[in-house]
């Protein structure tokens, strides 16, 4: 019943905020939009720490917590930089700092042979899996293990040319937006549109480990929706489930976020993931978040029906009798409602009443004649 509610509460938000002609999207039977639950991706990225077992564990723990899906990263140190360890290939700040990015991948990275057993372990306790693709050649490992969509880290936003060989498959595509300026995220949805992705979603996101919720900006997924004409969303790299649980309020459809099971693993990406206690109050707190946002509708819910009879209405508290004039002290307005509404205590006053009344009760019309009718 509460389901079917917040759906009809959803349809009232679609409509308030024009969000009609803003297409859904479905990623392996499940539709996301604003009309539907929010979709939570459990990002594993580096977190498997180089344990095959780690990574069935940390799948098994998405499912356990609730998440829609978990995402992988399919890239070699090799298909995403350079063996070079000149100035411009090291990272100088940040939880990587003193390493080269090679270095970094080399160690961060999935193998790929890994890929298909990960995928079947996934599909066999039924929660969807997908990965992120860094060049063509990923892609193409991807689709040989059907693959049902496909996300673009924010770093390759740049990369039209990936984008473009993503948007051919036909699958539905997610893009991360950290660091893109408006023209980069235009040419972006434009190039995913053109190779013929019809199912298509934006997340903001702010590309720093762990990321401050004062960058974050989340008005950006309301103008985004609009200007892009895309479902929106959140990539959230902040420490905590705030940020992502506010980004429902405003629209937001999908939240992906870093997932690990233990912050103190000594992975590349532990320290700034979540946990499965955390992620199972994210999964619970933006559903409720979702359910929450209803519509502009006023008057008692059927919920507060009971407690309605506790407002506030008029009761004697004086004895009076029959055709006693109503003075200002002879009635208050207290709890509980079975007397007259409190906006008529000064129609009372000055009336009369027609019948023998004690303290405590309720004013009725039966019992009075209202001044108005005294000659």
């Amino acid at each position: 019943m509460e389901l079917r509610l917040a759906l009809r509460y959803k349809d009232e938000f679609t409509r308030k905020f024009n969000m009609s002609n803003i297409q859904n999207m479905n990623i392996a039977g499940q539709p996301i939009g604003t009309n539907y639950k929010p979709y939570i991706i459990a990002e594993m990225s580096a977190n498997h720490n180089g344990s095959i077992d780690r990574a069935f564990k940390i799948i098994d723990e998405a499912k356990k917590a609730g998440a829609d899906a978990v995402k992988l990263q399919t890239y070699t140190p090799d298909t995403i930089t350079l063996n070079c360890d000149k100035e411009d290939f090291q990272i100088t700040d940040g939880l990587w700092k003193g390493q080269t990015l090679y270095e970094l991948y080399k160690d961060a990275h999935m193998p790929w042979d890994w890929h298909k057993p990960l995928f079947e372990h996934a599909r066999e306790i039924d929660i969807t899996i997908f990965s992120s693709p860094f060049d063509e050649s990923a892609v193409d490992l991807l689709e040989d293990l059907n693959v049902p969509a496909y996300k673009i880290a924010s770093f390759e936003t740049v990369d039209l040319r990936l984008i473009d060989y993503v948007a051919r498959t036909g699958k539905p595509m997610i893009i991360s937006t950290g660091m893109a300026s408006e023209d980069e995220i235009r040419e972006a949805v434009d190039t995913a549109r053109a190779g013929g992705c019809s199912e298509l979603a934006l997340l903001t996101c702010v590309s720093s480990y762990p990321a401050m919720p004062s960058d974050y900006n989340l008005s950006r997924i309301v103008d985004m929706r609009e200007r892009f004409q895309t479902v929106v969303g959140l990539s959230d790299h902040t420490l905590d489930n705030t940020c992502a649980i506010a980004s429902i309020t405003l629209g937001g459809c999908i939240i992906e976020k870093h997932f690990t099971l233990d912050r103190k693993g000594g992975g590349a990406d532990d320290s700034f993931s979540l946990e499965p206690n955390d992620m199972k109050n994210l999964c619970e707190s933006s559903l409720a978040a979702w359910q929450s946002i209803g519509s502009p509708e006023y008057g008692t819910k059927s919920t507060e029906k009971n407690n309605a009879q506790y407002r506030r209405s008029l009761y004697f508290v004086k004895s009076l009798k029959k055709g006693d004039v109503i003075k200002i002290d002879d009635i208050r307005s207290v709890r509980p409602g079975f007397g007259l509404p409190t906006k008529m205590f000064d129609s009372v006053v000055g009336s009369k009443v027609n019948c023998n009344v004690s303290y405590g009760d309720p004013v009725k019309l039966a019992d009075i004649i209202m001044k108005s009718n005294i000659d």
